[in-house]
């Protein structure tokens, strides 16, 4: 049994369960396929990178896809504006986008934000200050960009070029040893 299988077969009482039906959402990115027409062009027939990037509303659509999530790509996208504009959020102006908005507070601190976060496009802090008239703890939030999402997707990609280069000049070298 796999480490995985074991510790999942603790979890239940020793039971063995049956295997989950995919990745959960939650954990995902909506990658459509390359050649798809809901992306432009970012790589040329040689398959060179291109000097265009893509707008955030193309970035955001990674994240919350407007052809499955299409309330939370436009909750994300306008939140992302106004980070993107401020570049830091207080928890009060956090609280006035969400209420000037018209938006759930649950869907956005509960679904949104959340996953804005978890995949590093945003950078949550908070500061524990005490209250001393009524001795009460209070984290007042503070949102900002983060490069962590970035960072992340780049570090796959070059690891993926470095292997795609390495079989290739391998390949290369076989084919001159055999002449």
């Amino acid at each position: 049994m796999a480490e995985d299988e074991e510790k999942d077969a603790e979890e239940s009482g020793g039971k063995r369960q049956i295997a989950s039906r995919g990745i959960p959402s939650k954990d995902s990115l909506y990658l459509p396929p390359h050649n798809s027409p809901e992306l432009r062009n970012f790589q040329d027939a040689n398959e060179n990178l291109t000097r265009n990037i893509w707008s955030l509303e193309e970035v955001a659509n990674f994240v919350f896809p407007k052809r499955y999530q299409l309330k939370y790509n436009e909750i994300a996208l306008s939140f992302l504006k106004l980070v993107v504009e401020k570049t830091t959020v207080s928890g009060d102006e956090i609280g006035g986008f969400v209420s000037s908005n018209g938006i759930s507070k649950a869907t956005f601190y509960n679904r949104v934000l959340p996953r804005l976060k978890r995949i590093g496009l945003l950078k949550v802090e908070r500061q524990t200050i005490i209250a001393l008239e009524s001795k009460r703890k209070f984290r007042p939030m503070t949102i900002s960009l983060s490069k962590t999402f970035g960072n992340y997707l780049v570090k796959i990609g070059d690891s993926w070029l470095a292997i795609v280069d390495d079989a290739r000049s391998k390949k290369g070298v076989e084919k001159r040893s055999e002449k």
